[in-house]
């Protein structure tokens, strides 16, 4: 349409292409996030969803996600000081069993 100098809105074009059933291109392959197996045991809850600790190093939280990047996804782990609130430890991977 840029091309052809019509002015039309993101909206107009998203709106067209739908009743036409026309999709974007999605570039690279698409990522499958794990899927949780409902079958398996939940680990032990210890701290009973209270996350605050009376001092430093007497509670450590942990957290594990993957971010998008130009070539790929990284996996990415956290351990978190729950009284400073900060991140204390981290290790980013290419690999998610690494």
């Amino acid at each position: 349409m840029k091309r052809e100098e019509r002015q039309l809105a993101r909206c107009t074009v998203a709106r067209l292409m739908r009743s036409a059933g026309l999709h974007g291109v999605i570039r690279g392959k698409p990522m499958r996030t794990p899927v949780a197996d409902k079958a398996a045991p939940c680990p032990l809850d210890h701290v009973n969803r209270v996350f605050r600790a009376p001092a430093p190093n007497m509670l450590w939280l942990s957290d594990f996600t993957y971010v998008s990047t130009w070539s790929g996804f990284v996996y990415v782990a956290f351990v978190i000081d729950a009284y400073a609130r900060r991140i204390i430890s981290w290790r980013v991977s290419l690999d998610a069993l690494e």
